[in-house]
């Protein structure tokens, strides 16, 4: 729990969005907002993210389906959603937080948040990170 720790504690004091650690190491960190941080975190680490510990300020469906797709073993959320936190029970990822709330909502706060309703049909971890990934790149490029 030691990385855990390290990871909430560098994201609250370098007030950042996503901090990953393994093995007492910072092996990820970004302040972008939306899934987008953890996607390249992704593609940029793959397997290392394996037993890795993931701090991330906003977990809701999404975010705690790439947390089980990189093999994450715990997570720690600022804010976490009952979806998310439904996700890491049924795949025994360990979690804490410090807020819960029914539903991540978009920037506005006027609708669930895009990628929550993205991912809302998926079970399988890769075919939510798959459709994430893909949603990523076709919005980049419009």
């Amino acid at each position: 729990m030691r990385d855990l720790k390290i990871a909430e504690l560098r994201l609250k004091e370098e007030n950042l969005t996503l901090v990953i650690v393994k093995r007492g190491r910072i092996i990820f960190e970004t302040g972008t907002h939306g899934i987008t941080g953890f996607l390249q975190a992704i593609k940029k680490l793959n397997k290392e993210l394996i037993a890795s510990s993931v701090a991330d300020k906003i977990v809701g469906r999404a975010a705690a389906m790439l947390c089980v797709y990189s093999k994450a073993a715990s997570v720690f959320a600022v804010t976490i959603s009952e979806e998310g936190i439904r996700v890491l029970e049924d795949n025994h990822v360990f979690y804490r937080f410090e807020n819960r709330v029914p539903n991540i909502l978009n920037e506005n706060k006027t609708d669930i948040c895009p990628f929550e309703k993205l991912t809302a049909g998926f079970s399988d971890p890769k075919e939510a990170y798959e459709k994430l990934k893909s949603f990523m790149e076709s919005s980049r490029q419009s």
